[in-house]
């Protein structure tokens, strides 16, 4: 399957986790990518692993406005085009809403907010002319609370939102705009997480399918938005949950 021969893709947060997931699946179908992500070091290993001459790696940290929008220009001047931007990156902050200090709820907004908005408005002219395709990363924990991730749940919360809203008025330029929910998935972020067994055991009891989700199972959506399969979706904050938004169970952070 080739969907994507001849497309040019932006993946943030490509260095690893769904990222990198994501990053490999677009090359497979054919896709020239640009990794993007502040860790270099993960941006070149996995480069390596992907054809150098539909490649690009450009380091770069997505809650600083310029460099957003000097990548989005560095990906154009090197591939002619732009179809689809996957605005992944992310970090998160936990503990009790008064324990959270300002650096770890200004580190939490400006990247998985500001630099989801960032990521939007840089592509929007060239989007516009290959009647490209956004999807973001945004959460099950953008639908509902968790325990002990007040940052983390208003972040992703703006990204359901903010996608249903460049839906609407990106639409009169053939730009598609989606977003992915995924529920607790094994990347390095819950790395720490999925050590706890007992912890583990609680999510997966919540959770329909009864496992954790995979990179990969995310990334496969995330390629299914971005394609032409999905050529009359848009405003969509596609559940990649295991059945959690169906059982209106409590969300597990993804």
């Amino acid at each position: 399957m080739q969907r994507f021969q001849n497309k040019a893709v932006i993946v943030t947060g490509a260095a690893s986790g769904m990222g990198e997931a994501t990053a490999r699946r677009f090359s497979e179908e054919g896709a020239m990518v640009a990794l993007i992500d502040r860790n270099e070091e993960g941006l070149r290993r996995l480069a390596a692993d992907l054809p150098a001459e539909r490649t690009l790696v450009h380091p770069t940290d997505v809650s600083d406005s310029r460099a957003v929008d000097a990548m989005v220009q560095a990906v154009v001047e090197r591939f002619g085009r732009l179809d689809v931007i996957v605005n992944n990156a992310g970090v998160h902050a936990a503990g009790e809403p008064d324990g959270i200090t300002d650096a770890q709820w200004r580190d939490v907004m400006n990247t998985d907010v500001d630099g989801v908005f960032y990521g939007c408005r840089a592509a929007i002219p060239h989007l516009a002319k290959t009647k490209g395709s956004i999807v973001n990363t945004a959460s099950v924990s953008g639908t509902g609370g968790d325990w002990g991730m007040s940052p983390y749940n208003a972040a992703k919360g703006a990204v359901v939102n903010l996608t249903r809203a460049l839906a609407l008025d990106l639409g009169k330029k053939g730009i598609r705009v989606n977003a992915v929910c995924p529920s607790l998935t094994r990347t390095g972020m819950t790395e720490d997480m999925l050590k706890d067994k007992d912890l583990v055991a609680k999510f997966e009891e919540r959770i329909p399918l009864g496992r954790v989700c995979e990179p990969r199972e995310v990334a496969a959506v995330i390629a299914f938005l971005a394609s032409d399969d999905a050529s009359f979706v848009t405003g969509a904050n596609m559940p990649v949950d295991g059945g959690v938004s169906a059982s209106n169970g409590q969300p597990a952070q993804g």
